[in-house]
């Protein structure tokens, strides 16, 4: 079953009413889509996974005049593919990329339903390396450090700054809205440490603290999973690593 809903808050104030649209949701049995701001929005896929149950994993989504690039694909090409779907009928929007911030399945296990439309995929060429070892799904376009991809006349940021649930993660930042989409990077306000079977946990505390000293002025934060918040998950995933 596949809802979508468009609601609109009304806001009162002494000289009368203002409307005001403030979100867009769209939810599916296996596909949430929640708006952040103006021009960004949260995807919420769900991954079964043996040691930690049914994971509800976040990916990104940002738009402008009628193009958007994605940012980590859902789990499988299914999902992805209703994910596309949404894209071009709800937002009237293009896809124009896809971002893998990292070579996990959760980032990239959709990726053959952008490649099959021909939507070119980015990821840094150490998930292109560590994607191909697995098996994978493989990104095309690989960069090191960091790329900028212009979306309508804003750009969007990719940016690898270090090692920290795996040595390839990377985020993605909107600068026209501070969204950051930290991934897997980044840890929901009291979440655990998750799964570290291919993590640095030394390096990644700092690679946190660049990362939070980079865009000083991210105001909303995707972390991998969990809900978003502000510069709070920073600290808090800092924390969590800090022994």
């Amino acid at each position: 079953m596949k809802k979508f809903v468009s609601y609109t808050i009304f806001i009162f104030v002494l000289l009368g009413c203002s409307p005001k649209k403030t979100a867009l949701r769209y939810e599916s049995d296996q596909l949430v889509v929640e708006q952040l701001t103006e021009h960004s929005f949260r995807h919420i896929t769900y991954l079964n996974t043996q040691d930690f149950g049914k994971v509800a994993c976040n990916g990104m989504i940002v738009v402008d005049q009628g193009e958007a690039i994605i940012f980590d694909t859902p789990n499988t090409d299914v999902e992805s593919e209703e994910l596309i779907q949404w894209v071009e009928e709800e937002l009237g929007s293009t896809v124009k990329g896809i971002v893998a911030t990292h070579f996990h399945t959760d980032c990239l296990g959709g990726l053959q339903a952008f490649h099959k439309r021909n939507i070119p995929s980015y990821a840094t060429e150490k998930t292109i390396e560590l994607a191909t070892a697995k098996g994978h799904p493989i990104p095309q376009n690989g960069f090191m450090g960091t790329k900028e991809l212009t979306l309508g006349d804003k750009k969007v940021i990719l940016d690898y700054v270090g090692e920290g649930h795996t040595q390839d993660n990377s985020i993605g930042y909107f600068p026209s809205e501070e969204v950051l989409f930290g991934g897997c990077l980044i840890k929901s306000l009291g979440a655990g440490k998750g799964n570290l079977e291919d993590a640095n946990t030394e390096a990644w505390p700092h690679t946190v603290q660049d990362l939070k000293s980079k865009y000083p002025k991210a105001g909303i934060i995707i972390p991998g999973h969990g809900k978003p918040g502000d510069a709070e998950l920073l600290d808090f995933t800092m924390a969590l690593f800090t022994d």
